[in-house]
């Protein structure tokens, strides 16, 4: 029989560094929608309903901003929606429409990446701590 697979330890500081990295990429995907679908590129004159595309984002938010590794577990399968009609509209828009659609799609990326290596390092940072 093997022995158990030793789990590297995570630190604090790479932790706050996702968290921080999450935060700030969630709140500018929904920044982003806003700008985009009110502003830089709207469906119609002066806005569109389209706006309404960022609610869903508010409801991991609280959860994220709070550092709950539960909410930072499935808050990514909610970003690739986003990064999808980003890649989608970034090919099928031109000019601003596209600089939103490709900024979405990044900002998604880099959400689903820091939310995922934050619940992977939480956790290893939670089993290394000292039981006591």
């Amino acid at each position: 029989m093997s022995a158990p697979k030793q789990v590297p330890a995570a630190s604090a500081h790479r932790v706050a560094l996702w968290h921080w990295l999450s935060i700030a990429s969630l709140i500018g995907l929904i920044a982003v929608g806003i700008a985009w679908e009110l502003w830089i590129a709207p469906a119609r004159p002066g806005g569109s309903l389209l706006v309404l595309k960022v609610l869903p984002l508010l409801l991991p938010l609280f959860g994220i901003l709070r550092g709950r590794r539960y909410t930072y577990q499935w808050a990514p399968m909610l970003a690739l929606a986003y990064f999808v009609e980003g890649v989608m509209r970034g090919y099928a828009d031109s000019g601003n429409g596209a600089i939103a659609a490709w900024s979405q799609a990044a900002l998604a990326v880099v959400f689903i990446a820091a939310a995922s290596y934050y619940a992977r390092d939480s956790r290893r940072l939670q089993l290394a701590a000292p039981r006591g």
